[in-house]
């Protein structure tokens, strides 16, 4: 972290390799569960487990190997601005997690594993992580632990790390319960939504193509509506920060393009190449890039087709793995075809009245999520580089 720091008696500037080790355990011979739980990358996101998959050890994936242990640290070494990873606690026995993983141990004696885990997933860090897995050699950007392992830290003594972690884990315990409030609402909305136009869809209601309750707004050619200061600029949004959200490395154009291209918080984003995503936008204002499509309408509410996109991704994915080329992707008529069941307007109504607030709240919380990162992110480099002290900050709280 090559930032200006203030020193204090106690702080010492040293090598993350000085205080952890990575991957020091993985199956073997010994191993003597027959059923393991499995972790794999893409199944853990800021620190938010989405689901375990459960194998028979001699069916598992190649890639299960990896074992873990209370306050290890997870972190993929693939695409770091993904943002996958975690800090495991009171894992289960079987517990194995993916080799696309760097499984980090910290030593005790000298630092507390969630002070580490915050260092490394702080904006700063994950930023110069993907610098340098840009520039690797391999097939896609990626990491080596040794990259994570030669980060240059800076060290308060273990009272300070402790302090230091309770402070930003109150942040980010508050971040994580608005995200699973959100995870609820959505998976209530999903299941009123099943029950409507699944399970008790009503023959008489007219049938729509997707693309007829909906504008899906095709991005610009950001690279033609360069920045023409650093005043009047905003981020590109492409499938890269749909992901991992905007960060420094993001590519920047002027403001002074249609606003039907800008993207604000609580818009509906759909990336149609590549890795196919549908998300509610949670970051800052920003400016929509090919290859997603901006969802809006002016004719039926976001529930509705939000719910609706969302009900024909997966086939969606399956007709872009289909595609012979190194990007998958689908095409309007994709989108023609698929059908959707229009309630008649005192339904669609009395739908709204349960399905609209649910919305609104989880954009809601979006907002709160936001607010708490960026006074998160602010606080984060200030106290791990000593500018700020948690007596201090206690004091002026």
């Amino acid at each position: 972290m090559s930032k200006t720091t203030i020193q204090y008696n106690g702080w010492q500037e040293v090598k993350l390799g000085d205080v952890v080790k990575s991957n020091q355990r993985s199956i073997d011979k010994y191993y003597s569960h027959k059923v393991i739980q499995y972790l794999d990358t893409g199944s853990v996101t800021e620190g938010r487990i989405e689901s375990f998959q459960v194998f028979n050890l001699s069916k598992a994936p190649s890639r299960a190997k990896r074992l873990v242990k209370h306050t290890d640290i997870v972190y993929s070494t693939v695409r770091p601005i993904q943002r996958h990873y975690g800090f495991i606690k009171n894992p289960e026995e079987n517990l194995v997690v993916s080799t696309g993983f760097s499984v980090i141990e910290t030593d005790t004696t000298k630092a507390i594993p969630k002070f580490i885990y915050l260092l490394l997933t702080s904006k700063d860090v994950v930023e110069e992580f993907d610098t340098i897995a840009e520039g690797a050699t391999s097939a896609y950007p990626s990491l080596r632990p040794s990259d994570i392992e030669n980060l240059q830290i800076l060290l308060p003594p273990l009272p300070e790390q402790k302090a230091i972690a309770e402070v930003l884990s109150s942040l980010d315990d508050k971040i994580d319960l608005l995200h699973r409030q959100n995870k609820t609402l959505e998976d209530m909305s999903q299941a009123l939504f099943r029950k409507w136009f699944v399970e008790e869809a009503k023959e008489d209601w007219e049938e729509k193509p997707l693309d007829k309750i909906a504008n899906y707004l095709n991005g610009l050619a950001c690279q033609k509506f360069p920045a023409k200061n650093e005043i009047e600029k905003l981020p590109v949004l492409k499938i890269k920060e749909l992901n991992g959200g905007i960060s420094d490395n993001s590519d920047w154009v002027t403001s002074e393009v249609n606003e039907k291209y800008l993207v604000e918080l609580g818009d509906v984003i759909f990336s149609w190449s590549g890795s196919l995503v549908l998300k509610i936008w949670d970051g800052p204002n920003c400016v929509l890039n090919q290859h997603l499509f901006k969802v809006t309408s002016e004719d039926y509410p976001k529930w509705f087709y939000y719910f609706w996109t969302k009900f024909y991704l997966e086939k969606f994915i399956g007709i872009a793995d289909s595609k012979a080329t190194t990007m998958g992707h689908i095409k309007r008529g994709d989108l023609s075809s698929s059908m959707v069941l229009i309630p008649t307007n005192e339904n669609l109504k009395a739908m709204s009245k349960t399905m609209t607030p649910k919305m609104d709240k989880i954009v809601s919380n979006l907002k709160q999520i936001r607010t708490l990162e960026n006074l998160r992110d602010t606080l984060l480099p200030k106290l791990m580089s000593g500018e700020v002290r948690v007596k201090d900050l206690i004091i002026q709280l």
